[in-house]
């Protein structure tokens, strides 16, 4: 019992009051927690000077109130349960000078939906979380006790804020080989998951209510978010079946968000030519590029398109990963590959930051690359997906033949559809979650405008042999 308690002189008759009005007080806003055991009255009666009589009322007192417990033999304790109390005024709002404050757009935050937490529903096509009952669990807890280990071993202070160099060498192989990215140890700076990594860019390349930065609409919404709460002005550029429309670009854009592997979340892939055109007109433009590789890993069929980053030649891709798909998000691991002309400014704001994840997640991470262990895992989990994507494009075919038009995909854990009229897409989401079937409304990027009226199914999550019934259920719904 840490606080101060400011005792009456000697001889005042207040000294029980004040005793008891003041641990009271502390009980109830919580500076005394619940289950605390409390001193002894002798202790407590020769800390403060006070006869231990004056201890003893003030205890009995509380506990007859339910702010105490007094166990035999083990102590008095504060209740876990505290007594009911009169309502109490709620305040009507921040206050004025802290509002007032307050940069416009952390006022329009809306809070991050707890549905990525909740329990599966029946059928549960949900975007974005990948399967990792399939990880191999044992060799991953096998290397982080090893990581605890070699750390005991050799213990370090502060480590590099852009990441441990054992994984930032093992991610720069990694992306040589599974997305043909030339990078080095150098060019990979390590963040805690890919909305870490866009807020970090946010942070180095724009200058509050002066860049201009293009995004696709519609497109990954937290990307546009962590550019819009550090005072970027947004211009959302629109699609076509080969990506982003490039002549619709601002030519006073200087920072073009993308996700050209797999358009998130229409899943259409970036043309060649589309690419080429991006990185010319952000050559003409003195603009830079973020590419978003959020599931690039998983590709079916065909030949991939090479990553705009190993198309540049003049140092303008930022390229993003993350391995919350490709293994389990509460890894909160991602990276970004920066030229070199970014690299000091980004490990500055860094260090200025949250830095990089734990050094034991980085060093187990490390190992589980460098051995092979996560090349495995992705060519298991590209042919599990790959499954569940046929059964679904099949199930749509047999199923929902005029009312679902699936769109070309050939990559990722998504595989979005474009509803018939006169469905609308957002009211069938609600619909389909009441019914036990969860999926996500195409164009989520906050606008509302329905230019993609469509459904996104994810695959991360549905059972092999969900996939149809699901669909089943759905049509059954429409119908």
């Amino acid at each position: 019992m840490e606080f101060h308690i400011e005792m009456p002189a000697a001889g005042s008759r207040d000294r029980f009051a004040a005793l008891h009005r003041q641990i009271r007080a502390a009980i109830i806003d919580g500076r005394l927690a619940a289950g605390l055991r409390l001193p002894t009255t002798r202790e407590l009666s020769a800390r403060l000077g006070v006869s231990r009589n004056t201890v003893v009322a003030a205890y009995e007192q509380l506990v007859s109130e339910g702010y105490l417990l007094s166990r035999q033999r083990a102590g008095t304790f504060v209740a876990a349960a505290m007594p009911p109390r009169g309502p109490a005024a709620q305040p009507s709002g921040p206050p004025a000078l802290a509002w007032a404050g307050l940069p416009d757009a952390w006022r329009k935050v809306t809070p991050w939906s707890t549905e990525a937490m909740s329990a599966g529903p029946r059928f549960d096509f949900r975007v974005g979380l990948p399967d990792h009952s399939q990880l191999p669990w044992d060799t991953w807890r096998r290397l982080c006790v090893r990581a605890q280990h070699d750390f005991a071993r050799a213990p370090r202070a502060y480590t590099d804020p852009a990441g441990d160099p054992l994984l930032r060498e093992a991610i720069a192989a990694h992306v040589s080989l599974s997305r043909a990215v030339a990078c080095s140890a150098a060019d990979v700076l390590i963040t805690s998951g890919a909305q870490h990594a866009f807020a970090l860019l946010a942070d180095v390349l724009v200058t509050p209510q002066a860049t201009v930065v293009a995004v696709e609409d519609p497109g990954y919404a937290p990307l546009h978010a962590a550019m819009a709460f550090r005072g970027a002005q947004l211009q959302r550029v629109p699609l076509d079946h080969e990506g982003l429309r490039v002549d619709r670009l601002p030519p006073q854009a200087k920072v073009i968000c993308v996700t050209p592997s797999h358009q998130f979340p229409v899943g259409t892939a970036m043309s060649l030519a589309r690419r080429s055109q991006l990185l010319e007109h952000a050559r003409q433009h003195q603009a830079i590029v973020i590419e978003d590789d959020y599931d690039g890993e998983f590709r079916f069929g065909g030949r991939p398109l090479d990553a705009l980053h190993s198309l540049d030649d003049h140092g303008l891709v930022f390229y993003v990963g993350t391995f919350s798909k490709v293994m389990f998000p509460a890894l909160r691991v991602g990276f970004v590959v920066a030229p070199p002309w970014a690299r000091e400014r980004l490990a500055a704001a860094l260090h200025a930051t949250q830095g990089a994840p734990p050094l034991l997640t980085q060093l187990a991470l490390a190992a589980f690359i460098r051995e092979g262990h996560l090349a495995r895992h992705v060519r298991r989990m590209q042919r599990i997906y790959a499954g569940r994507r046929d059964a679904l494009l099949q199930a749509i075919e047999q199923h929902a033949e005029g009312l679902l038009i699936p769109l070309p995909s050939a990559a990722g854990l998504h595989v979005s559809a474009m509803l018939a009229p006169p469905f609308e897409a957002y009211e069938t989401a609600r619909m389909a979650a009441e019914a036990g079937i969860a999926l996500e409304a195409l164009d989520r990027s906050g606008q509302r405008r329905l230019r993609y009226n469509g459904l996104t199914f994810g695959l991360g999550l549905i059972g092999d042999d969900e996939v149809a019934a699901g669909v089943q259920a759905l049509v059954k719904l429409l119908r």
